[in-house]
């Protein structure tokens, strides 16, 4: 699934100078969530993550990877610590 996600992904997040970090397909609570972690040599914001959702939502949708009801959660690396992780 990840290495997917990132092919369907490259280039697309260009402009926002982010990449995608890591793929995620999760279960919990009986729900399934697709997490995707960005990275970027700037601070990744919520309004860049917004911009962000914006432009990958619509292209998991007409990729139709998943047969199953999903949640997207796309967030930023967390930067500053030793090892910075999504």
């Amino acid at each position: 699934m990840e290495n997917k996600v990132k092919e369907l992904l490259k280039g697309k997040l260009d402009e926002l100078n982010m990449v995608v970090d890591s793929v995620a397909l999760e279960s919990e609570n009986n729900q399934l969530y697709l997490r995707i972690c960005l990275d970027s040599p700037d601070v990744i914001d919520i309004d860049k993550v917004v911009l962000a959702t914006n432009i990958i939502n619509p292209i998991m949708d007409d990729a139709d990877l998943i047969d199953e009801k999903y949640i997207l959660e796309v967030y930023g690396k967390s930067k500053g610590s030793d090892n910075d992780e999504c």
